[in-house]
């Protein structure tokens, strides 16, 4: 029995021996297999990591090559544009330099001329000493004769050389400037094509008949006195048929009444009250105009900051005319001129555009305030917050003041050149005739003057000198002083010229 449960008893040690041998292989297996899939796990991971790695590396490739594109597509373009910006530098040298070269020359041929002036001012004056000395042996000639004589001789051959040098100079200017100058205007007047159109405000209002006129009048003339009593214009009724005539200085008031008197007429209940409702109406048509005629300048210039009063009076040139021109399309049409030349000069388009979009402002009340329209527009555009190199521009335009910048210039020049054109301006035949004999009178009243003739509407005279008695030189300053002349007594639209001639003439008949 004994020997039984010592058999068993090895019997279950053994078992459990055996059962732990076989867990422990199975968990070794188990282990073995865990090992196996996580080097495979590993060996995946390690695979995928490598490819992705690979991928990463590709891509980041791509784009440093796709960048690295880029940048030099970038340099090759900023070398391209150094290059270009290179050679415009090169060439704004050269052309720095030529002035230069110019300004050198010039200042070389002055100082040559200068020279020569001082060696002939110096040989003058030896002359004078040994001509003094010969006098004062002479004793039919006193000291004081002999001066005298000395003086004039002096005097007559310095001012012949003044004129013959300021001639040689006025060429040498002009043949430099007048090219320039040239350019830049016909560019300027191509690049502004304005409807040249001139406009006036109609002063005559049509009626259907000739009753109309008594019901204008009305009972005891009580009507024709309410209409200019409220319009401040005189209605004119005379033979005319058909027709009545508004006159007036103030060519608002002038268009308001004609508007008014054009609705009566129309409507046909003519009396005080209607007047009034009629005259209301043309009133706020008249003003709403105005309003939109100014921002309609000001947006096709494209000036911006203006005053509302100022937008106002600039509408009102509209109904202003100077010679016949517009004044409204005469001043868009100066601002778009001076920005022009600004823009070819180098020098502030801007103000030289608003300048040049103000510089007549003081015609829509120089009718209200005594004074020159430009100091007048002046004073204006000051009280309204423009700045004083606007106002000056304004002030200068017509020369009341000296021209101090160059945008001033350019405004007189644009002023010039849109009024001067021809068919800008027109005026009465009386006015025309009065003009043209006064520029002859001027002309004629110098001495040595023979004939002269205003030609070209005006716009230039030609004066026939005595050839005795004035010399070429002489005319060089005979012109200048009679252009002077003009410029400071007469008035006149646009520029004129001045045309001395000088003629000789020998005749003789074979017999």
């Amino acid at each position: 029995m004994v020997i039984t449960l010592m058999t068993s008893v090895l019997a279950l040690g053994l078992g459990a021996v055996i059962g732990f041998l076989v867990r422990k292989f199975i968990a070794e297996a188990r282990i073995s297999s865990a090992e196996e899939a996580a080097k495979k796990l590993l060996k995946e991971a390690k695979e995928k990591a490598e490819g992705i790695k690979k991928e990463a590396l590709v891509e980041a490739k791509e784009q440093i090559y796709i960048m690295r594109t880029e940048a030099e597509k970038e340099a090759r373009q900023q070398r391209s544009e150094l290059l270009k910006l290179e050679q415009r530098l090169n060439q704004r040298e050269e052309i720095l330099e030529e002035r230069s070269r110019k300004i050198e020359d010039r200042d070389e041929q002055l100082r040559q001329k200068k020279e020569q002036l001082d060696k002939q001012i110096h040989e003058v004056e030896q002359l004078y000493s040994k001509e003094k000395a010969q006098l004062e042996k002479l004793s039919e000639l006193s000291v004081s004769e002999a001066r005298e004589l000395l003086l004039k001789r002096v005097e007559d051959e310095v001012r012949n050389e003044k004129a013959a040098l300021v001639k040689q100079i006025e060429m040498e200017a002009k043949e430099e400037a007048e090219a320039k100058a040239k350019r830049i205007i016909s560019l300027s007047i191509q690049r502004w094509a304005a409807d040249h159109t001139a406009e006036t405000t109609v002063s005559v209002v049509n009626l259907p008949n000739e009753e109309m006129k008594g019901r204008i009048i009305g009972r005891e003339g009580r009507n024709i006195r309410a209409f200019e009593t409220l319009t401040g214009i005189n209605l004119i009724i005379d033979d005319t048929p058909e027709s009545v005539i508004l006159s007036s200085f103030d060519a608002v008031r002038r268009e308001i009444a004609r508007l008014t008197l054009e609705k009566l007429v129309v409507d046909g209940r003519i009396h005080p009250a209607r007047i009034e409702e009629m005259y209301g109406k043309s009133k706020a048509e008249v003003e709403a105009e105005i309003r939109r005629s100014g921002e309609e300048a000001v947006l096709e210039t494209n000036v911006h900051g203006l005053n509302r009063e100022l937008i106002k009076v600039i509408g009102k040139l509209k109904y202003r005319t100077s010679y016949g021109q517009n004044v409204f399309k005469h001043s868009i049409e100066v601002a778009h001129l001076a920005e022009m030349m600004a823009f070819e000069l180098g020098t502030d388009a801007a103000v030289a555009k608003r300048a040049g979009l103000l510089h007549d402002i003081g015609k829509a009340i120089d009718h209200e305030v005594e004074g020159p329209h430009a100091i007048i527009g002046a004073d204006l555009a000051h009280r309204l917050g423009e700045s004083d190199i606007i106002c000056h521009a304004i002030q200068a335009h017509h020369g009341e003041v000296n021209p101090e910048t160059v945008e001033a210039i350019l405004v007189q020049a644009a002023d010039a050149i849109s009024a001067s054109r021809p068919g800008a301006r027109r005026e009465s035949l009386e006015n025309y005739i009065k003009r043209l004999e006064k520029l002859e009178n001027l002309a004629e009243s110098y001495k040595g003057v023979e004939r002269c003739y205003a030609m070209q509407a005006g716009r230039e005279v030609r004066v026939m000198v005595k050839p005795s008695e004035i010399d070429d030189n002489q005319s060089v300053l005979l012109a200048r002083e009679i252009a002077k002349d003009i410029e400071k007594n007469l008035e006149y639209p646009g520029q004129i010229k001045v045309t001395v001639i000088r003629e000789n003439r020998s005749v003789e008949y074979a017999k």
